[in-house]
């Protein structure tokens, strides 16, 4: 993932903090949205909208997921009981590399990996979006 500006940090944190309805110091950078703030797939839609507002970024939840999957198909990503493949591990640790794959292996179930979103990667999403934009003009 690209290098994250300072002030879409900023918004995207002050964006999680009011969808949410909790304090800016808790919207920490390393906080996962989905998983340790507490926010629901509605709160997610709420904080991709003032995200839009705040940046000037359109972000679309699919593509959060689009994300996360990269280029593998379903079958690829997960085997049939939903637990997420040695290559969705290495995917998601791609563009997540926070995340402890060997801590997963195994475990981490597909309805689990949005979970694993954090405020930071949010707005490094908002940042590449920002960078990819201002290029285009």
């Amino acid at each position: 993932m690209t290098e994250t500006n300072v002030d879409t940090l900023n918004a995207v944190q002050e964006a999680v903090a009011e969808a949410v309805g909790i304090d800016l110091d808790e919207a920490e950078p390393d906080a996962t949205v989905l998983g340790e703030l507490g926010a629901e797939s509605i709160d997610l839609l709420d904080i991709l909208f003032r995200i839009e507002r705040k940046v000037g970024v359109k972000i679309q939840a699919s593509e959060i997921a689009e994300l996360l999957q990269g280029e593998l198909s379903d079958e690829e990503f997960e085997d049939a009981d939903g637990i997420i493949s040695s290559a969705g591990l290495a995917q998601l640790a791609s563009v997540l590399p926070q995340i402890d794959v060997a801590e997963l292996a195994g475990k981490l179930t597909a309805d689990q990996v949005m979970t694993l979103f954090t405020v930071r990667n949010l707005a490094e999403m908002a940042s590449a979006r920002s960078a990819l934009a201002a290029e285009a003009s």
